[in-house]
């Protein structure tokens, strides 16, 4: 979409420069004689809308390289507002801060899974794990109601033990599978209903998801690590790497 759109406003802003500078005001006359014009600038000038396209693109891929590190310098200088009101787990310090942009019907997810299991199980007591919603909708139609289900489990304190059923049972998502998994873990059932159908429920995925346009984040899932980016299905070592790298430089700070 973002391509499409791109390649669009290229090529409308070199037809009205192209054209808007080499005919007079009158020569436009009506629409289809302008769309004829427009139609001729184009077979004209094949090349010159490409370099257009490729001028445009490069410009806002380092306009967003730029918002991407100012976002991962924030989360190095203040994590706390990264952090917001996401669920964490592990050291309440927050001195070094593993975020995870995750979907609950993405296979990859459920095997990064078992990888920060085995990692938090030995640095707990040093890294605050956090949760932020990524839910791929246009390939994952479960992903969103098991993300809605989940943050409602979590206003009842029981974010991680739902996390953590929803994604040993994946291949069941659904709505027997949450129903089921909210009486199991003794939630208020009515207000469990309420959460997950709120605005609230909304205005928090509607900021993880903004969160992860902020670094491009095209797939999940994707994890940053005191401001150290970690795409894709992460191994155990690739992890161990990044917090040697992030422990030795707040030992310097």
């Amino acid at each position: 979409m973002f391509a499409i759109a791109a390649r669009l406003m290229g090529l409308m802003l070199l037809v009205v420069s192209l054209v808007g500078f080499s005919l007079p005001a009158s020569a436009f006359g009506n629409d289809a004689q302008f769309e004829a014009k427009v139609l001729q600038v184009l077979r004209d000038h094949p090349e010159t809308i490409i370099q257009s396209l490729q001028a445009y693109q490069q410009k806002q891929r380092q306009e967003q390289q730029k918002r991407q590190q100012a976002f991962l310098e924030e989360m190095k200088a203040n994590p706390k507002a990264v952090i917001g009101s996401s669920p964490t787990k592990g050291a309440a310090t927050q001195d070094i801060v593993l975020v995870l942009f995750s979907d609950f019907q993405c296979p990859y997810c459920a095997t990064v899974r078992e990888t920060l299991k085995q990692f938090m199980l030995e640095h707990g007591d040093r890294v605050t794990l956090v949760y932020k919603n990524l839910p791929l909708t246009e390939i994952h139609q479960q992903a969103l109601p098991a993300a809605f289900s989940a943050w409602a489990a979590g206003q009842q304190g029981k974010f991680w033990e739902y996390y953590e059923a929803l994604f040993a049972q994946q291949k069941s998502l659904g709505e027997p599978l949450y129903q089921a998994t909210a009486k199991a873990f003794g939630l208020d059932m009515e207000r469990f209903e309420r959460d997950r159908s709120s605005d609230a429920a909304g205005i928090a995925l509607g900021k993880d998801i903004e969160m992860a346009r902020t670094l491009a984040i095209e797939g999940t899932p994707f994890l940053v690590m005191n401001g150290e980016a970690i795409p894709g299905a992460v191994e155990l070592a690739d992890l161990e790497a990044v917090f040697k790298k992030v422990s030795a430089s707040n030992t310097l700070q």
